[in-house]
């Protein structure tokens, strides 16, 4: 790995909130809250009174009474992120997109062409405000883990470069929340055997960690805490799933009204898989309840398919399973995907395949292709709320 810092990672700044003040003026400025039932992002001056996703919408009510709240826009949200998206594969072909709003880019390979990395990052910064109109931070490092905690550092709207020899004196003093895999329960554990730093994780031994944390998670923190990472910018990836989600809010739901949900959410991911020629073996399902707490649930097919009805049975006996659990503790996102891909050209034919119903799936898609997505929909779906998409990954 090259000694000088040239991994950039580039997180846009309240991305939902930041294009609703973009392309509302009278937004900038204000305490701005994307969602009403969830809160889905709040613009930095909303995030001052206390105001967190996914925190309820009556809880960032009452944490900033003046607080303006828009319903989210995911079209001009995906539109935006295209076109950051664009400067980042201007600036360097190694671009590994993470999210919608951010992304690993690599640009060791730039110092004649273009300047060092922090002239570049500078760069791209001025260049996505000023063609698409958002701020940007930008964290430099030599490692993907150490570029991603700068840009955390850094934020908002800012420029961080930590230098190759400055390295663990810029980690060691961070919390021990900053490193990779410590969420609320690791750090309430680390914080009762009185390590509260990175530098605490690092003066103990591997063993010692394995001891207390686990195998897994031990090895990993003892390696994040002395800027071990050895892993590249991926460029070029084919996804390793499908999937699609959608936030529901916190009213009342349904048996029916999941269902309906459930089966919109699968018909778009087989949809999707079948444009793109993938097939999967693994169907995956994702819940959030209302205490916010996260689930997940999958089914291995004995077979690779695209097919609409053999996804949506899965999920339906996947969902069956954890009803209970809906019941108990409500329901905020539902999320479905589809894993373990392969190309569809890997899928043995049949003397049937003419009358499979891959191909009457693959006859509607045609339809929606050429008349719009809403020619042809199932009647479970006719009349029914299916929540507000959220986006993963950008196209």
């Amino acid at each position: 790995m090259s000694a000088d810092p040239a991994i950039l990672h580039a997180d846009l700044d309240s991305f939902y909130a930041s294009v609703e003040q973009r392309d509302t003026p009278a937004l900038r400025g204000l305490p701005v809250i994307v969602g009403a039932g969830v809160v889905l992002a709040a613009s930095y001056e909303a995030k001052a009174f206390g105001v967190r996703t996914p925190m309820p919408g009556s809880q960032a009510r009452a944490l900033c009474p003046h607080a303006v709240v828009v319903p989210p826009r995911f079209s001009a949200y995906t539109e935006a992120s295209r076109a950051v998206f664009a400067v980042f594969r201007d600036t360097t072909p190694l671009v590994e997109g993470l999210s919608i709003d951010e992304a690993f880019l690599d640009v060791g390979g730039l110092r004649r062409l273009a300047g060092s990395p922090a002239t570049i990052a500078a760069r791209l910064r001025a260049r996505v405000l000023d063609e698409v109109g958002l701020p940007i931070t930008v964290g430099v490092a030599r490692t993907k883990f150490l570029a991603k905690v700068a840009s955390r550092v850094a934020k908002p709207d800012g420029l961080l470069v930590v230098p190759g020899d400055g390295e663990l004196e810029f980690l060691h003093p961070l919390p021990v929340e900053m490193l990779w895999g410590v969420g609320e329960v690791t750090a309430a554990k680390l914080h009762g055997w009185g390590i509260r730093t990175v530098g605490d994780v690092a003066q103990l031994g591997q063993s010692t960690l394995v001891s207390l944390l686990g195998r897994a998670a031990g090895r990993h923190l003892f390696a994040l805490a002395h800027n071990h990472d050895a892993r590249r910018v991926q460029v070029g990836r084919r996804r390793g799933s499908i999937g699609s989600q959608r936030a529901l809010g916190r009213r009342p739901k349904s048996p029916e009204m999941v269902d309906a949900v459930l089966t919109g959410l699968v018909d778009r991911v087989t949809r999707r898989m079948r444009a793109a020629h993938r097939v999967g073996r693994t169907v995956v399902l994702r819940l959030r309840f209302d205490d916010f707490s996260r689930i997940t649930r999958s089914h291995t097919l004995g077979a690779a398919t695209a097919h609409t009805g053999t996804v949506l049975g899965a999920a339906r006996t996947l969902l069956a399973t954890v009803r209970p659990e809906i019941e108990r503790r409500g329901l905020t996102l539902l999320g479905v995907a589809v894993g373990n891909l392969d190309d569809d050209a890997s899928v043995q034919l049949t003397l049937f395949d003419e009358l499979h119903p891959v191909s009457v799936d693959t006859a509607l898609d045609r339809v929606r292709e050429r008349f719009g997505s809403s020619a042809v929909t199932r009647a479970a779906l006719l009349g029914r709320d299916q929540g507000f998409e959220v986006p993963l990954l950008p196209d």
